[in-house]
């Protein structure tokens, strides 16, 4: 094209002064907009700035369109709650129902329910579960987006880990990394396509995430994550995984999406609650709209850390596999600490955001971890409306980390650990048994959500820690 459009022509359409003018001009630089004629760009402009709003979340024009259009209020008032399901109430403290509360009174709510191993956390409880139209809330995905437990089963007999203790300890030992700690030396680090997505170069906050992701593909994080070896007891013969009613020896993962999840929902927090100022009590509830730029850059960048997730789950159990000698028979996966697009029984589209909730939509299958000294379980979902389509995802923390520190010794747990026949590698007293919930009062509770098909015993754990 042989005249460049300016700035001056732009202005002399009716652009205000500011952002839309550079970013209109830079997104003409594109190949494909660039081969218009002088006359079919000034056209295209001149719709845009006649009817931003059509373009709100076009894949060229959503960024100019957002520029031009007005920001919306940025002080917003609760509505009256609405009311949201609740299982195992009993097994719930206050403060996860007052936060609970607090997110059905926003007006972008549509509809809520709240898990039987919820608990306090920032923003919405862990636990919860929560529609909202057209929205997304960062901190109602939480700060390790994507989180997940991933499970492997092989055609190994139980007695297999017993006679094994030492050896596979020292297979966990070499084929994970956990913490903040050095990753895999660079001749073992293993390469996956999710490092090559175009979304790290697409969101600009992304753009220089992409280095760290790449040393820490393949680790796990700290606190409640952990890798472990342990007994699967397959209970239903109907189950979608194809096993045979009997046992196996299993593994099981539990992980998120690391330093790249992090730094995406401490940013888009702070936007959040920067443009959403909400009443102090739910100014962690702060939402991006999906219909503007800001929102959008969010999805992009929360689906890319649930990719990113699932690829170091993926090396975990590739890298043990591989040290086994042994292929899996089944995998088992589903992640937590997310939202997606579903429809309600009315049909209407909502995000629907799971913070340390299990997907449990009809036939969706899943695991439910108890603590290292009780089972999980492998479960179906049976998509109860109520629920969101929803159950806990796991058995939900009794003591926080504090109350465990200060209430329980190391003596005290290992002691535990022993009477249970359970080897710890790593880990501290914040996650001691005791402090969790009973995963069998949990799973009583939310009974109608799911159906057992299977159980997973822990005996050999590796989490963060020498």
């Amino acid at each position: 094209m042989a005249n460049q459009l300016r700035g001056n022509d732009l202005r002399q359409l009716g652009f205000p002064e500011g952002r839309a003018i550079g970013l209109a001009l830079a997104q003409l630089q594109r190949k494909h907009l660039k081969k218009l004629s002088h006359s079919d760009q000034l056209a295209l402009l001149q719709r845009l700035l006649a009817a931003p709003q059509e373009y709100a979340t076009h894949l060229d024009w959503s960024h100019v369109a957002a520029a031009l259009l007005p920001p919306p209020s940025r002080h917003l008032e609760l509505v009256a709650r609405k009311p949201y399901a609740l299982y195992g109430a009993e097994h719930i403290e206050p403060g996860a129902l007052h936060q609970m509360d607090t997110a059905m009174k926003l007006p972008v709510t549509v509809a809520g329910a709240l898990m039987p191993d919820a608990h306090h956390g920032y923003g919405l409880p862990i636990g919860g579960v929560l529609a909202t139209d057209n929205a997304v809330i960062p901190y109602a995905v939480g700060v390790d987006i994507g989180c997940r437990m991933a499970l492997s089963v092989f055609a190994l007999p139980p007695k297999f880990i017993g006679q094994r203790v030492q050896e596979l300890q020292k297979l966990l030992l070499d084929n994970t990394r956990f913490g903040n700690r050095t990753g895999f030396d660079r001749g073992k680090k293993l390469t996956h396509e999710v490092l090559e997505s175009d979304t790290f170069r697409d969101v600009p906050f992304l753009r220089n995430k992409q280095a760290t992701a790449a040393e820490q593909i393949g680790t796990s994080g700290s606190g409640n994550h952990f890798v472990e070896f342990g007994i699967v007891d397959i209970t239903d013969p109907s189950n979608e995984m194809g096993l045979a009613v009997g046992q196996y020896v299993g593994l099981l993962s539990h992980s998120g999406s690391r330093g790249l999840g992090a730094s995406v929902a401490n940013h888009y927090t702070k936007l959040a609650m920067e443009n959403c100022q909400l009443p102090a009590e739910a100014k962690h509830l702060a939402w991006l709209g999906l219909d503007g730029e800001l929102g959008q850059e969010y999805w992009a960048a929360m689906t890319l850390a649930g990719d990113y997730a699932s690829a170091c789950h993926e090396h975990i159990h590739q890298r043990l596999a591989k040290a086994l000698g042994e292929r899996p028979l089944a995998k088992v996966e589903n992640h937590h600490n997310f939202a997606w697009k579903e429809r309600l029984q009315d049909g209407r589209e909502v995000i629907v955001h799971r913070k340390g909730a299990t997907p449990a939509g009809a036939s969706v299958l899943g695991i439910i971890p108890g603590s290292m000294t009780a089972p999980g379980f492998i479960v179906r979902g049976r998509g109860v409306a109520e629920s969101l389509g929803s159950a806990s995802h796991g058995a939900g923390r009794l003591m926080s980390r504090t109350r465990a520190k200060q209430e329980l010794s190391e003596a005290q747990v290992r002691q535990y650990l022993k009477a249970h026949d359970v080897a710890l590698q790593g880990g501290g007293v914040d996650e001691a048994p005791m402090a969790y919930k009973d995963i069998h009062a949990v799973m009583q509770s939310q009974r109608e959500l799911v159906d057992v098909l299977g159980s997973f015993t822990p005996k050999i754990v590796r989490m963060d820690g020498a």
